[in-house]
């Protein structure tokens, strides 16, 4: 265990703010893969989503978002698999879940960080939960679904010429949503997890986006990442009151979906009476 893994993780409050042109940020599979729709026309993407891409860029090793990262933070590729992955073998991760789980531990980044799944009966029951938690990602204006046919220059069915894909295109055309998230050290004697596991996680949050894109969300990106640490481990301020602060506002006909991001008043930092009773305050997606 190196001296960095000895450092205590700070409670933290974080907010994503991400904006969506022309894509599908999160199709939702009971509804033919449309964009997920709130009935009150808010747009959702889920936490189980955002994690997947986070998770794919820590398990494609050979990435360069992975390579980059873990030579600036001197990262042991052993250290940080991903127990989420296609291909896992339940009985070989069974038997690393006994005595305390701590080949487990040491080996799935994250189970430290999100938490064991494997809970269902007959499964080791070690871990519950994890010390970060994602909050369900909602659109700030109800958002509009544009349906397209996909088409191919050959044919798939026989006797057809070309292909047909009827609204087989499902997006977005213009959203904002803000999607919270939790950091709870009360949790990392549990799952094993370290100050470096959160700030891997935090370099990757930037790269979730841009290096995941699809043919679907091809215009997604993360505009703000907030990252508010408490003065203490037990929370200095109100969760929700950090949230609402940071939150943008549609500055006109709030109720109808936006066009564009220059139609929202976006916070720039804390109110100063907010700032006064947290730490530090970071937008991760400030690069410089």
């Amino acid at each position: 265990m190196s001296a960095h893994d000895l450092e205590p993780i700070i409670r933290a409050t974080g907010l994503l703010v991400i904006e969506v042109i022309n894509s599908n940020p999160n199709g939702d599979p009971d509804r033919e893969s449309d964009p997920r729709q709130r009935p009150d026309g808010k747009g959702e993407i889920s936490p189980v989503s955002f994690k997947r891409k986070v998770r794919d860029l820590i398990e494609n090793q050979d990435g360069d978002v992975w390579k980059e990262t873990s030579k600036d933070m001197n990262l042991d590729p052993k250290r940080f698999v991903i127990l989420e992955s296609r291909g896992r073998d339940r009985k070989a991760i069974d038997k690393e879940l006994k005595d305390g789980g701590n080949v487990f531990k040491d080996k799935y980044w994250d189970g430290r960080v999100f938490g064991n799944t494997f809970l269902e009966e007959g499964g080791a029951d070690t871990i519950r939960t994890g010390v970060v938690q994602f909050g369900l990602g909602l659109s700030v204006a109800p958002i509009d679904i544009s349906r397209h046919t996909n088409t191919s220059k050959s044919g798939v069915q026989e006797g057809k010429d070309r292909g047909m894909a009827p609204m087989g295109y499902r997006f977005v055309p213009h959203g904002v949503y803000c999607m919270p998230f939790f950091v709870n050290p009360s949790a990392a004697h549990k799952s094993g997890c370290t100050k470096q596991d959160i700030e891997l996680l935090l370099k990757m949050i930037p790269y979730a986006y841009p290096h995941t894109r699809s043919h679907a969300r091809p215009m997604v990106e993360v505009r703000h990442a907030w990252y508010i640490e408490h003065k203490n481990v037990l929370g200095s301020c109100s969760d929700f009151a950090l949230l609402a602060a940071l939150t943008p506002k549609k500055q006109h006909d709030a109720g109808k979906p936006s066009n564009s991001w220059n139609e929202y008043d976006v916070p720039s930092g804390l109110p100063e009476k907010l700032k006064a009773k947290v730490g530090l305050v970071r937008d991760l997606v400030d690069l410089s």
